[in-house]
């Protein structure tokens, strides 16, 4: 079976042998589950990241999401959250098998994107309802990391640069986690997180209105959550700094905010997205870099 070569590339870039190996049983791994689970194969979807997602019919004749991923944490931590979010809000979790990297997931149709929706003060509205929908206290043991681990690559990024051969504030990543420590000093209680709510990762169900998908579940303030979708679907705008702006208001409003609470949750967040976008050779690491920039403008 061919799969697509960006696919193919980002799964061996982020596993090295061990996503070779896994795309090579690929195949079979698929036969195996459409045995198992008595599912019909449709064909996969368009937009592949690091997991291969097909469409599939059930033995009841309902469509579902079958998704396949190299088992690793990461892969678990998606299954533990789906499993604590229980349908509300995002996606439900059919069936799972996480030792082996396999989960069957309730199909969302149509499925039409967020970033297809144009006005602005539309999209927001449709992103506040399902910001709202997810919100989940975190449960005593919970085995989620905490966006205090993902900060590490600030100290990964400095140690890698210490002259900014990267292209990033080293003093910028201080004053970010200046800003993280001013938040957790403030916070009036963490949530389960989605980790990455943003237009693509918000779709439309004809049944249920606008629901999450492929959440990273990660443990924090909530307007962390806040910021992946600040900076989505930006810089194709003519003037993404006023858009920016415009969000960060209308967001504030919508949701009842502190702006400058948001504001330094903000610049933690891009920052981060820049330091992990130089790690991973992301080109497009300068347009967080420079969204982090604007955050601070807006704040002072």
């Amino acid at each position: 079976m061919k799969y697509p070569i960006q696919f193919v590339n980002k799964v061996i870039g982020a596993f090295g042998e061990v996503g070779e190996e896994w795309l090579n049983n690929l195949e079979s791994t698929i036969q195996h589950y459409l045995e198992k689970w008595d599912l019909q194969l449709e064909g996969p979807v368009d937009n592949l990241s690091y997991n291969y997602v097909l469409k599939v019919i059930d033995e009841n004749g309902n469509k579902a999401i079958l998704k396949l991923g190299v088992p690793n944490y990461d892969f678990e931590n998606e299954i533990r959250t789906l499993q604590a979010y229980d349908g509300k809000g995002c996606a439900k979790l059919l069936i799972a098998d996480a030792k082996h990297g396999a989960m069957l997931l309730e199909y969302l149709h149509p499925g039409k994107m967020l970033s297809k929706v144009h006005d602005e003060q539309t999209a927001i509205q449709h992103f506040a309802k399902v910001w709202t929908s997810i919100r989940t206290s975190v449960m005593k043991n919970d085995s989620h990391p905490a966006i205090s681990d993902w900060l590490v690559a600030f100290d990964s990024y400095s140690e890698k640069n210490p002259e900014e051969e990267g292209g990033i504030s080293l003093d910028f990543i201080q004053q970010a986690k200046t800003y993280y420590k001013d938040l957790v000093d403030t916070s009036r209680g963490n949530e389960l997180l989605h980790g990455d709510l943003h237009h693509e990762n918000i779709l439309y169900s004809e049944s249920k209105g606008w629901m999450a998908i492929d959440p990273k579940g990660v443990i924090g303030d909530s307007y962390f959550d806040v910021i992946s979708f600040l900076i989505n679907q930006l810089f194709h705008h003519d003037n993404p700094k006023t858009v920016l702006k415009n969000r960060v208001e209308m967001l504030c409003e919508e949701l009842q905010l502190e702006k400058a609470r948001l504001l330094k949750a903000a610049i933690v967040m891009a920052t981060l997205y820049a330091c992990w976008g130089v790690e991973d050779k992301d080109p497009d690491w300068a347009d967080a870099y420079t969204c982090a920039q604007w955050f601070k403008e807006f704040l002072l």
